[in-house]
């Protein structure tokens, strides 16, 4: 069983460092090679150099190669020595064809590097920490520093990627997030734009002070939700493991329909996710939610399946589709804290 308390971090990223980039689910396709490129140079003058993979400035059926291709690509950059970090452009929708292609255990013995994204790249994520035993970012993805300029709270990244080991990497949450973002593909170089209030919310309604702390772990429900079950998907063992120190589990939501959310989080409860959780941190819903009183909306969804849980529930932080996002380390021992609808996040890198 993976004892969280040797998950291994890799080392601080330093100006000079080498970056690849591979595309392990969608590809970029030629309408927005522009904005890859702004991005790629975006890594180039905080003075890193950059390897572009065979697997990334394409897109065939849905991915940007073949399973076996993007596999093979992906083993080669995180177990290649000259290689600091894996950056890759953003997620998609089938990293899971990549699961029996990775071995994890032979990772397990190699030296730790930075993996960091959102959204399927989560598909990676928990086995890389779970099973590897490597400190995993789920955060901004590299397509977000195309922008011309970057916010504050996705910015936050690079003071993660090179903080020194055995510090406390501190965040807050967002003033306001982006609903609805710029096109692209006609403004390649856009900003964030956002237009709403960020307001963190107690799933038990109270406004009051509330405090947390346990190993974080957790990613896309979308993807993660196909996992439970699975030697890829054993989140149980982590909160075991975890032991006093407990674990929080935090989720988002990209395109669940409310019932499909319902299904996905009663499967987690059925498989053990939430047994002995110190707390559980949703992300914004960035799926279309049903908004008649007579419909099951989101948070019919989330109180389906969460009110028997045993331990606090914030909903609407700043994770997954609905940018800015915080940047969360898997493994990273947090300590969260509540108040009057904002918060704040310390993860402690060692």
């Amino acid at each position: 069983m993976l004892n969280p308390q040797t998950l291994r971090f890799p080392k601080p990223l330093a100006a000079g460092d080498l970056i690849a980039v591979t595309a392990p689910s969608s590809g970029v396709p030629a309408a927005l090679h522009s904005r890859l490129d702004l991005a790629i140079a975006a890594l180039k003058q905080r003075g890193f150099r950059v390897l572009e993979g065979e697997c990334l400035r394409q897109q065939i059926r849905g991915a940007s190669t073949t399973p076996r291709q993007r596999a093979d690509e992906l083993m080669a950059f995180l177990t290649a020595p000259e290689i600091a970090a894996v950056m890759p452009p953003w997620g998609g929708n089938l990293a899971i064809e990549l699961l029996d292609l990775i071995d994890f255990n032979a990772l397990a013995s190699s030296p730790a590097k930075w993996f960091s994204g959102f959204s399927d790249l989560s598909t990676l994520h928990l086995p890389l920490t779970t099973i590897a035993g490597w400190a995993t970012v789920h955060g901004p993805n590299l397509m977000q520093f195309g922008a011309s300029a970057v916010d504050e709270t996705t910015a936050g990244l690079w003071a993660l990627l090179t903080a020194p080991r055995d510090t406390d990497f501190h965040q807050r949450s967002s003033l306001a997030f982006e609903r609805v973002g710029a096109d692209w593909k006609t403004n390649p170089g856009a900003n964030l734009v956002a237009g709403d209030k960020t307001q963190w919310k107690r799933l038990d309604d109270a406004d009051a002070l509330l405090r947390m702390q346990g190993r974080l772990i957790g990613g896309c429900l979308d993807t993660l939700s196909r996992l439970a079950g699975t030697r890829y998907g054993n989140v149980p063992a982590f909160i075991a493991s975890s032991g006093n120190e407990g674990t929080l589990l935090y989720l988002e939501n990209a395109e669940l329909t409310p019932f499909e959310v319902a299904r996905a989080l009663h499967c987690l409860r059925m498989n053990g996710w939430f047994d002995g959780l110190h707390g559980i941190l949703l992300g914004r819903n960035a799926a279309p939610n049903n908004s008649s009183s007579d419909d099951f909306t989101y948070m019919d969804a989330v109180h389906s399946a969460l009110n028997r849980v045993y331990c606090p529930v914030l909903y609407d932080l700043d994770i997954g589709h609905l940018p800015p996002q915080l940047s969360l380390v898997n493994g990273a021992l947090a300590k969260v804290e509540f108040a009057a609808g904002s918060g704040e996040i310390t993860q402690h890198l060692r």
